[in-house]
């Protein structure tokens, strides 16, 4: 099997990131609509404060995404949240998992990050699987939490403290 490879995305990779999250296996798990555009992604790539993008490469392909978002307000800069998608043509293969432990890593060894938030809708057992194993623990459950295929869903607020 082939090295999975984490690197920082740049704006030429905003391509390879909507083709991920243009698959309905993607989009239906996560907050993003279905056609994504390529300006949109080109957007997010660009450098803000907070925000962090890193991809996971297989034999130079970009496989999975994580952006993590810190918080700017002075009194929440210990709290992180962040997105993940991975292609369908690499599910299973560790690419995810990847993505969490270096996230996990810049967090606790490099930004100060004592607490990481996130959303998860509460049929996504892979999700959940992934979460509860670098640490993250359910805190709550958003009711109707998002719209999904024309029916609300609902999702588990986790979070993971250092």
């Amino acid at each position: 099997m082939s090295e999975i490879v984490i690197r920082p995305a740049e704006t030429r990779d905003a391509e390879s990131i909507r083709q991920i999250y243009a698959q309905p296996e993607v989009y239906r798990d996560v907050l993003q609509l279905p056609h994504p555009t390529l300006d949109g992604w080109q957007e997010r790539l660009t450098p803000t404060a907070g925000r962090r993008h890193l991809l996971a490469c297989i034999d130079d392909r970009v496989a999975g995404n994580l952006t993590l978002l810190v918080e700017q307000n002075p009194r929440r800069s210990h709290v992180a949240t962040f997105g993940i998608g991975v292609s369908p043509a690499f599910q299973g293969r560790g690419v995810a998992s990847a993505l969490m432990a270096e996230m996990v890593n810049l967090c606790d060894n490099w930004l100060r990050i004592t607490r990481i938030e996130l959303t998860v809708y509460t049929d996504n057992p892979a999700a959940l699987a992934l979460y509860r194993k670098y640490g993250f623990e359910v805190e709550g459950t958003g009711r109707q939490y998002a719209l999904r295929d024309g029916e609300y869903v609902d999702a588990y607020f986790m979070a993971r403290m250092k």
